[in-house]
């Protein structure tokens, strides 16, 4: 083969590559067995015409264009791989040479990886992380569990508090109109909750079962139905219930209801803090690793990213975040009428941050070739077995999913990122 790749703009190029005879024939070949299923010809049965008559009526070069399409794929991954290049778009492909018992010239308009210039990524200075648990961060995570241990108890003759539960019927108007979903009854709401329209849920506060009031307030701007987005609603209200918030004795018993591993309230503290220490210990690391990382790609030099791997990256994100959904049985027709939002929407959710991802990988690949990382048989068995335990699989069904190749980037990225973060200094 002969391939010669030339270099067009920042990342695109031209790779010229030939078509030897012999795979020619090896497509024509296979081109004339498809043919000659259906083809009927005087004379002969159908599907046992000759390759010498058919090339006597029909010519030969009526099965290039097939033959092209059965040998091009192979032979277009073998010319990038003798070129040395790594396409991240569909070619674009065009035929220079076609002529009989001569190699095919092909040309292929390609966009390719952009190359990266590594700046420092080892012994980065990062922020210093908290780790130390303090007696207030075990008594604030204490008063969350009572929380929400707590019980609603009836007001009788109190009136509705910020934090209390009031249980209300509620009908809309806008200048004097009623409008869809503006009426409910019996509706329960959580004072301070921010489930509601701004401003309505305060509105609420002072009042008892029993009470009729009018609550007024203005729809958001942005508000999703547009035609209340600014406009000023009056909701007439009856309030039914008020239920506040009866929160448990901070006690031993309290202790034990909560964690049958214990028996008193001091038990309970030593374990709360040993937990929220082994949870800030993992925050800090985390935050030191996505500093580390984002200095790293900030020091290295990528001149221009691809429109393609952008767009790829967004769909890989859109596609993995719609497969979870789908696996909690909900497909994306649903999931879109749940949320309000279209495809587009969810598009531009991942186009956020869609570049810095693929500059990330693009660093951290160079990171890996730069170490001449390059994970062991052990390890990538090492990782099936983790794989296989994290996902409840067996290691055979790992094996079938993943190829070598694809455990190995993902190992090699792992070691990249420890190459970075291990050699971090926080300040």
């Amino acid at each position: 083969m002969s391939a010669k790749w030339e270099k067009k703009g920042t990342n695109d190029g031209e790779l010229t590559f030939e078509i030897s005879i012999n795979k020619i024939n090896e497509g024509l070949d296979a081109a004339f067995a498809r043919v000659k299923k259906n083809l009927s010809v005087p004379g002969f049965r159908k599907g046992k015409v000759s390759r010498q008559v058919f090339n006597k009526m029909y010519g030969e070069a009526s099965l290039y264009e097939d033959a092209l399409n059965i040998v091009l794929p192979d032979v277009y991954e073998a010319a990038i791989d003798e070129a040395g290049i790594e396409p991240v778009d569909q070619p674009e492909i065009s035929v220079e040479k076609m002529d009989p018992n001569e190699p095919w010239v092909l040309k292929a308009k390609v966009t390719v990886k952009p190359e990266v210039v590594l700046g420092e990524y080892k012994g980065l200075t990062v922020p210093k992380q908290n780790t130390e648990v303090t007696d207030a961060d075990v008594d604030a995570e204490l008063e969350k569990r009572r929380e929400q241990q707590a019980e609603l108890v009836l007001k009788e003759d109190g009136v509705s508090e910020k934090g209390d539960t009031v249980t209300i019927d509620y009908k809309g108007t806008v200048d004097g109109e009623a409008f869809d979903g503006g009426a409910a009854e019996n509706h329960s709401i959580g004072i301070g909750s921010n489930t509601f329209i701004p401003g309505f849920e305060d509105q609420l506060i002072g009042h008892k079962a029993g009470d009729e009031f009018d609550v007024v307030v203005t729809f958001p701007e942005d508000y999703q139905a547009k035609e209340l987005a600014g406009k000023e609603a009056t909701f007439a209200t009856t309030m039914h219930e008020v239920k506040t918030k009866e929160l448990p004795e901070l006690d031993d018993d309290f202790a034990k209801d909560i964690d049958e591993e214990v028996e008193t309230l001091i038990e309970l503290k030593a374990k709360t803090k040993e937990q929220l220490e082994k949870s800030k210990k993992e925050e800090a690391e985390a935050a030191v690793q996505n500093a580390a990382i984002d200095k790293a790609v900030a020091n290295a030099e990528i001149k221009e990213l691809p429109q393609a791997m952008i767009e790829s990256e967004v769909h890989n994100q859109m596609d993995q975040y719609l497969g979870n959904m789908q696996r909690q049985g909900i497909d994306p027709k649903m999931y879109y009428q749940l949320t309000g939002t279209t495809e587009e929407d969810l598009h531009k959710q991942f186009e956020n941050d869609a570049d810095q991802r693929v500059r990330t990988d693009l660093v951290l690949n160079a990171i890996v070739k730069a170490e001449d990382i390059e994970p062991s048989q052990e390890e990538i068995d090492h990782e099936i077995d983790t794989l296989a335990a994290d996902y409840n699989m067996e290691k055979d069904a790992v094996r079938q999913a993943l190829t070598d190749d694809m455990l190995k980037h993902d190992i090699g990225i792992k070691k990249a990122i420890d190459i970075i973060t291990d050699s971090a200094v926080q300040e």
